[in-house]
């Protein structure tokens, strides 16, 4: 084909013509954001990232484009951390694996039983010293810039049996996640833990290896989990957050008026992801309550006091500002 081009068209002219094809796809390439989630489609993250890709393509007349990445395709959150670091890719919403792996010092988030509020959790993060410190050590260390983080409902207790009081956990058996802290806090309140790998667990608890777990109410109702469990215990321990990153190789070489474009675009997307959650966990318990699952709304306190002393363990190595900036969240928040 280069050939042919050759013998009709003059060198000089030819040339010309790969120079700006070049040019062409190095700009398709530049006005192109990609931005990865491991959930798949139908969730909140969509929800968010869809009405993100729709603010840029609207405010940047069509200059910028979003490309949204679900289910993992370009690999799980450290994969795409590492394309993030990199400069290989151009944002994330992602979950809390950057926050131990770039700023362990100051993740109080992934601690269950620390704050009663996604408000606190949110006021943590953006407005202390901590949150602060935490961010620029996922700058420093991770090459991301961080731009806010976006509500997943608050986790809680499913189980075969009734549940009342931390009293009720002694001896239980309970399904969790391959997490050291999550695991170590329950085994403070009592159960005897299980870690299960996560698709695993509907069988489990047919089974009877397990006889509770823990999650979201997005769990129990899309594992017809009503078909093997009884209860769900409002326990709210964690609200595990999504975060909204970019890549600061990326970053730095948006203009001061792409970067606040995309910061609003990120602020009104995450806020319409928030509201969206909020909606769909209200749908789950009623769903929840009306395929026979009964909830027991306990008083959490208690809870929160047994697993005091497994929760001061978790803190105790963080950073000198993390408890005074969990209590001024807390109490900013109440």
């Amino acid at each position: 084909m280069l050939h042919t081009l050759k013998k009709t068209i003059p060198a000089a002219t030819v040339a010309g013509l790969f120079a700006l094809g070049a040019l062409g796809v190095s700009d398709a390439q530049a006005q192109q954001i990609e931005i990865h989630n491991t959930m798949s489609a139908g969730g909140s993250e969509e929800a968010a990232l869809q009405r993100f890709q729709e603010i840029i393509a609207e405010r940047s007349d069509g200059r910028l484009g979003v490309d949204i990445y679900l289910g993992g395709q370009l690999g799980n959150e450290t994969d795409v951390l590492q394309l993030l670091s990199l400069g290989q890719t151009q944002m994330a919403l992602t979950g809390g694996a950057f926050m131990g792996e770039y700023a362990a010092d100051y993740d109080a988030v992934s601690v269950p039983f620390v704050f009663p509020s996604w408000d606190a959790v949110e006021h943590y993060i953006m407005e202390t010293e901590s949150g602060e410190a935490l961010q620029a050590a996922a700058l420093e260390r991770g090459n991301l810039v961080y731009l806010g983080p976006q509500m997943r409902a608050f986790r809680h207790m499913t189980s075969a049996k009734p549940i009342n009081s931390p009293d009720d956990l002694d001896g239980l058996t309970m399904r969790l996640p391959q997490i050291p802290v999550w695991v170590d806090v329950w085994e403070e309140l009592g159960v005897q833990a299980v870690v299960i790998p996560a698709p695993d667990i509907y069988l489990a608890m047919r089974t009877g290896q397990v006889e509770a777990h823990e999650n979201s109410l997005a769990s129990p109702y899309t594992r017809q989990m009503w078909e093997v469990q009884d209860y769900i215990i409002t326990t709210a321990h964690l609200s595990f957050p999504w975060h909204w990153v970019a890549s600061a190789s990326w970053w730095d070489g948006l203009s001061e008026d792409d970067r606040a474009m995309v910061l609003e675009a990120v602020e009104e997307a995450r806020q319409h992801g928030i509201a969206v959650e909020m909606e769909r966990d209200e749908y789950y318990r009623e769903a929840l309550i009306e395929r026979g699952m009964e909830f027991i709304d306990v008083d959490q306190g208690p809870f929160r006091e047994k697993a005091a002393p497994a929760v001061e363990r978790a803190l105790a190595d963080k950073a000198d500002s993390v408890m005074g900036d969990i209590d001024a969240a807390i109490a900013a928040t109440q």
